[in-house]
């Protein structure tokens, strides 16, 4: 893979790892949490001012030098209709909002770790989208043990109830009782059988990797 490949991928997977940040408009400088659209644009609730100015800017997660810096344009969406859903995801993801306002965002362009990317590169579609809620479904009903086990080993937190609220090919988003915790998925998750065996490997790193070694052994 080249370089560049690398570098869009990478960020891919950071705006997908990362649900929460600080948009600036008009001098102001407010905290935003988001979801990740079927289509790759972002989903927020927002206030008012933040519809009628033209110059918005999105860090992720934080302002700092190593945060992600997208220029963005805000349209407003209402919820009901065909943006119910949207709407909808947002609160699966994070609870009931305290803003009012419904916004798309849609990324003009971006800066992140030395790269340049058009926006458009970042809105990647979710391959897995026809398929998400089936996945969501039938791990939630049938594989709790797995979720908590994988949210365990790569994040290191115990989730009395997990809750798997979005799949793409790049991770799981699990809902905890605060917050939503990302599980990366490498290799990318191409169907729902991918799905399984990409859950099955984070919660036992340990066990993959004797595999690994077993079949690396000679006869």
């Amino acid at each position: 893979m080249s370089d560049s490949n690398q570098a869009i991928l990478t960020a891919r997977a950071f705006l997908r790892a990362h649900l929460s940040g600080t948009i600036a408009f008009d001098g102001e400088f407010v905290p935003i949490k988001i979801v990740v659209a079927p289509d790759g644009a972002l989903i927020a609730p927002v206030m008012v001012a933040m519809l009628r100015t033209f110059d918005n800017a999105l860090f992720v997660p934080d302002e700092g030098d190593d945060a992600m810096h997208l220029q963005i344009t805000l349209e407003e969406i209402q919820d009901r209709g065909e943006h119910a859903a949207l709407c909808d995801r947002w609160r699966i993801y994070h609870g009931e909002p305290e803003d009012v306002r419904w916004a798309r965002i849609s990324i003009d362009a971006a800066r992140f770790r030395g790269y340049m990317f058009d926006g458009q590169v970042l809105m990647e579609p979710n391959a897995l989208a026809p398929v998400e809620a089936k996945i969501c479904r039938e791990f939630n009903t049938s594989m709790s043990d797995l979720l908590k086990a994988a949210a365990a080993a790569v994040a290191g937190l115990e989730i009395e109830s997990p809750r798997l609220v979005g799949v793409d090919p790049l991770g799981f988003d699990v809902r905890g009782r605060f917050d939503v915790v990302r599980l990366p998925a490498d290799p990318p998750i191409a169907d729902e059988e991918d799905a399984i065996a990409a859950l099955e490997e984070l919660a036992d790193p340990a066990a993959d990797g004797e595999a690994e070694r077993d079949a690396a052994e000679p006869d």
